[in-house]
Parts: structure tokens; sequence; C-alpha cells
């Protein structure tokens, strides 16, 4: 058997680093494949799954490896406050090409058009996965997959499908972007195979994709108030969408 500290060095560059005991219980609970997990405290660990997430307990039993305090500093980056982290395969990317791609679709596709904010694109990812969303979609030169994105989003990558795109190669459906420009949303609908595209947190929607937008809508707003949170205003439109629009 190899070693479980090895085997993290020999993987660590092509794997997704799932940093903290919620990314690696989200991951389990959503079967992401996890060749290796290691904990400062593996009987602390299993005892917050027992309290938190029962339903894991066994896998990460059978997952998890104790390692020294400085050992685990030296495999991680920003040692978690759990002292929990473990290794991920990434998803297929076509898979989630074809997920993305499939119509009619059940629940839209966020996109998020060149973020800057890795902690944004996490929460983001993490606001999807809770509201069923087939999955988010990114455009520019942010990695969806970057260690600080799957921290902010709690693991929750592996509930949705994330990848990168250019403008050009978004799913097809009805393209809802959000700018204060547009017509107010309460008073649309958002259909299922809605995709709703965000722009970035400073300069809004890029030139391409405002031109391949078939709807502008904006988010309601007290005046002399600038913007919401680019993860408030995922939330608050796939609220809207959930709730049947009108």
């Amino acid at each position: 058997m190899t070693d479980p500290v090895t085997l993290w060095r020999r993987l660590a560059d092509s794997s997704v680093l799932l940093d903290g005991f919620h990314a690696l219980k989200h991951a389990v609970r959503f079967q992401a494949e996890i060749p290796v997990a290691v904990a400062v405290d593996r009987e602390a660990a299993l005892a917050l799954a027992d309290e938190l997430a029962p339903d894991v307990t066994d896998t990460l039993a059978a997952l998890m490896t104790e390692v020294p305090e400085p050992t685990y500093r030296g495999l991680v980056e920003r040692p978690h406050p759990t002292a929990v982290a473990a290794l991920a395969v990434r998803p297929s990317r076509a898979a989630h090409l074809e997920t993305l791609a499939r119509r009619p679709r059940t629940a839209p596709v966020v996109v998020l058009d060149n973020p800057r904010n890795l902690g944004n694109a996490g929460a983001v990812i993490r606001l999807a996965a809770g509201f069923g969303a087939t999955g988010v979609v990114t455009t520019g030169t942010l990695d969806p997959w970057h260690p600080t994105v799957v921290r902010g989003g709690a693991g929750l990558h592996f509930a949705t499908a994330v990848e990168r795109l250019t403008v050009d190669e978004l799913p097809e459906g009805p393209l809802f972007a959000l700018d204060p420009e547009g017509d107010d949303i309460r008073g649309t609908k958002l259909p299922d195979d809605a995709v709703l595209a965000f722009g970035s947190e400073r300069s809004g929607l890029s030139t391409a994709l405002r031109a391949r937008a078939d709807h502008l809508l904006s988010l309601p707003m007290r005046p002399q108030v600038s913007s919401y949170n680019l993860a408030t205003s995922v939330a608050m439109t796939l609220y809207h969408w959930s709730a049947g629009g009108f």
C-alpha cells in the first residue's frame, strides 16, 4: 500500500484540493473520486462526522489517515481549522459539457462573465448547488477549480457542472443577463432552461455577452445603493426562478 503522504505528493499537481472537513464531506456525498485524505486528529474528525454528517462517517473512516501536524502543514498551503484535507479527481470535462448542453433542462445554468474574485466564485458555486442549478460556467481567465474557489464552494463543485467556456461556447437556451439598465426581474418568469448571466464585480457584463443576451434584467435596489455582491445577486435571481417568477 502506498504511503498517503507519498501518494499526496504524487497527485497534488493534478488533483482538486479539498480543504477542510466540509469540503471533504460534500465531495463524498456527491460521489467524488478521492484517492487520499488526511487529518491531524482522525478521531476528532470522525467525531465531527458523527455529529454533523453521519451519512459519510463510514466512508471517511475508510479514507482518512492520521498524519502529524507538521506533515499536514507541509501538504496544505492554507491549513484549515478542522485540520482535514483530501485530494479528489477532477470530474470529466466532456461529461460536464454534455450535462450543460442537454435539453430540455430542468434548472438554469449560471454564467459568471469574467469574474475576478475567487471567493465570490466559490460562493456562487455553493449557491448553485443548493438551488440544484444545472451548472456554473465562467468566462475569462479565472479558473473555477482554483483551490480558493473550491474552498469557497465547500466542496460543492461535485454537486453541479462547473466549467470555463468562452461566450461563444455558452450552452443554448434563453439568455437572461443581469444589468442595472434591464427590466425589473419581478416582471419576468424565468424558465427552467434559462441561462442566467452575471457580469464581473468591477466592470459588469462584457460587450460580447451583452450582445448575446436575449433579455436584460435588473434586481430591485434602493436608490443611491450602487450594487449588490455577486453572490447576493445570484442568490436573489435563483430564488426568483425557484419561486416561480411572479
